[in-house]
């Protein structure tokens, strides 16, 4: 094969909807570069399991792989989990070359992708002045991810809403319905949740059912297969390739 084959490794989770949504995004990114061999994994939960599809690909003659983790942030699935199961991945399989791509957060194109979801979703441009945002993420015990998502929160503080307040599906406070209350005591008018999540499973659902719970005028769906979002896994492919100390000429 003379292109790197891209895996896209998932979470997984026992709703199926989480799995039905990474591979509409994959068929988005098959369709945005054709030429591209782009196969899905999943940690847990999903089959085919990140092991098995390694195999196969080496049995298959594949000689490179890029493997991007779908994930927003650098926490402990990144971390460990990932190279873990890669590391194992390159004892047993010594000729197929394995690169770990980064992370997707925190990128612009998230950014937009948010953006694309709370208009979807009814959020007015003329109506951010007197709208707060709620950015509500799954939530992370770990310091390098939880500042991430405390940036995302201030950088689209300049984007024309009035607030924006981050809260957490888990591990940590606020939650989404406690931020939500927390800018109406502030007096703003309105109050937007943007769901910094993927795919939906438990914790989405959790965000979703606090904001209903709490009032708020606007909830938007979850990142799912936008284009700008497969447009970010082709960047931290292409990224993932580049040798160290090179850099994009685009």
């Amino acid at each position: 094969m003379t292109h790197p084959t891209l895996l896209v490794i998932a979470h997984g989770s026992r709703d199926p909807r989480h799995a039905a949504t990474v591979h509409a995004l994959t068929e988005r990114v098959r369709a945005e570069r054709p030429e591209l061999r782009v196969e899905t994994a999943f940690l847990e939960f999903n089959a085919p399991s990140v092991p098995r599809v390694l195999e196969r690909l080496a049995a298959q003659g594949a000689d490179e792989v890029v493997a991007l983790p779908l994930l927003l942030t650098r926490a402990f699935h990144a971390k460990t989990d990932i190279p873990s199961v890669l590391r194992e991945a390159r004892a047993r399989l010594p000729r197929l070359r394995i690169r770990q791509a980064d992370v997707l957060g925190p990128s612009p194109l998230l950014n937009a992708t948010l953006g694309r979801r709370l208009r979807e979703a009814g959020a007015r441009p003329g109506d951010l002045p007197r709208t707060g945002l709620v950015l509500a993420s799954a939530g992370s015990t770990d310091p390098e991810a939880i500042a991430v998502i405390a940036e995302i929160a201030r950088e689209l503080r300049h984007t024309g809403w009035c607030a924006v307040r981050p809260a957490f599906a888990s591990a940590l406070l606020p939650r989404t319905e406690d931020a939500v209350r927390a800018l109406r005591a502030e007096g703003v008018d309105r109050v937007a949740v943007a769901p910094y999540v993927i795919a939906p499973g438990r914790l989405p659902d959790r965000i979703a059912a606090g904001a209903e719970a709490a009032g708020a005028d606007v909830l938007a769906d979850v990142l799912g297969p936008a284009p700008e979002l497969a447009r970010l896994l082709l960047n931290r492919f292409d990224e993932a390739r580049v040798p160290v100390g090179a850099s994009l000429s685009a």
